[in-house]
């Protein structure tokens, strides 16, 4: 912890390693916090209109303060903004603003920001400085660190996209007092996420305290440094998603799949309730598999039903397509492999692993004994 309270957890890249930087009121210090990491640059802020109005003005401030100039590029909010036409308006933006490739692009916002910024930083001037400033829990504890960025395609989600690092995340605790109660549940999913792979003391933490994490203070900061710690150690270890980081995705697999069958309609399905409907479909399908017993299948739907999180596909509103159709989808996500379906499955709470040639066959089954139809 640094002198004025911010929780500082490092990502070990070697020479690409960055700090991200956890606490209240880092909004307001940015300008500095950039400057000495990247000092004499002009910088582009992508951010959506929702957050525009809350935080932009504060960071433009900030910024300022340091001698850093800034223009801004405003997005319409939504999963829908993940799109080759928003990725060409961002990069059509930087390039009129005449920045360098040593410039920086900041993401101010969500996980949908990030993604679509990071992309465009990726590959503007063949790659560009990156900084995430995650508004959202959900982007704070997950995809604002890592260095996975992407959009959507028809085809499904963030099939299009690049790994590239950032130089810093400033994780600004405040801010998430400003977020829909709809939206934080959400981003709490990838927090529980954290001690279902493995860290099962973690998870039974959160099953005491979440209310604390809810309400803000000690507990919030310490489950997004949790969280933090958790992911960073993954992509020091596996930057390139080619083994461990693939745990990750625990949850993921058939969350995308029933975002992608819900065309990725915020107002039925937003990602984290994706991800929590996810793990529990992933925890009940490793229970049938004879993996692990039923009893943490149950313990992890109890505990997303707590908080207040969706756990199985009938809480997901309006009808979805049929089983065959949502293996589809899952067969179209990245974690396929010559056709072959992988899973992150469980031996139990923090015992994921890495399923491979899970038969089509017994997801079929499942999804058919699983689904509202």
């Amino acid at each position: 912890m640094t002198s004025n309270g911010t929780v500082k957890v490092e990502v070990g890249l070697g020479d690409r390693a960055y700090d991200i930087l956890i606490g209240s009121g880092l909004v307001g210090r940015a300008g500095e916090e950039i400057a000495a990491r990247l000092p004499g640059i002009r910088v582009a802020i992508v951010t959506d209109e929702n957050v525009a109005r809350a935080h932009l003005d504060p960071l433009t401030a900030s910024l300022d303060k340091a001698g850093i100039s800034s223009t801004a590029i405003v997005l319409p909010a939504g999963e829908k903004t993940k799109s080759f036409a928003h990725l060409q308006e961002v990069v059509d933006g930087v390039l009129a603003a005449r920045l360098e490739r040593r410039d920086a692009v900041i993401a101010l916002g969500g996980g949908v920001i990030g993604d679509l910024t990071g992309f465009a930083s990726g590959i503007v001037r063949r790659g560009m400085n990156f900084v995430q400033i995650p508004t959202s829990l959900l982007a704070q504890v997950d995809s604002s660190v890592g260095g996975k960025t992407g959009i959507n395609s028809t085809h499904g989600k963030n099939l299009v996209g690049v790994f590239h690092q950032p130089r810093l995340v400033l994780a600004d605790t405040d801010v998430l007092d400003t977020l829909p109660a709809r939206e934080f549940r959400a981003g709490y999913a990838e927090v529980a996420k954290y001690g279902l792979i493995d860290r099962p003391d973690f998870f039974a933490w959160l099953e005491k305290n979440w209310q604390e994490v809810f309400s803000g203070g000690p507990a919030r900061t310490e489950a997004i440094a949790q969280s933090c710690r958790a992911k960073a150690d993954v992509v020091a270890r596996d930057e390139f998603e080619t083994g461990d980081r693939a745990l990750l995705n625990l949850g993921h697999t058939f969350g995308h799949a029933l975002e992608a069958a819900t065309a990725y309609d915020g107002t039925r399905l937003v990602h984290g309730e994706g991800v929590a409907i996810g793990m529990a479909l992933a925890h009940r399908f490793s229970a049938r598999m004879n993996l692990a017993s039923p009893d943490d299948a149950a313990r992890v739907e109890a505990h997303l039903k707590a908080v207040g999180l969706p756990w199985r596909m009938a809480d997901i509103p309006g009808e979805l397509p049929d089983a065959e159709r949502l293996l589809a989808y899952i067969a179209q996500d990245k974690k396929v492999s010559r056709g072959a379906l992988t899973f992150i499955l469980t031996r139990g709470i923090g015992k994921s692993f890495i399923a491979k040639d899970v038969p089509a066959s017994e997801v079929l089954a499942f999804l058919k004994e699983n689904h509202p139809g």
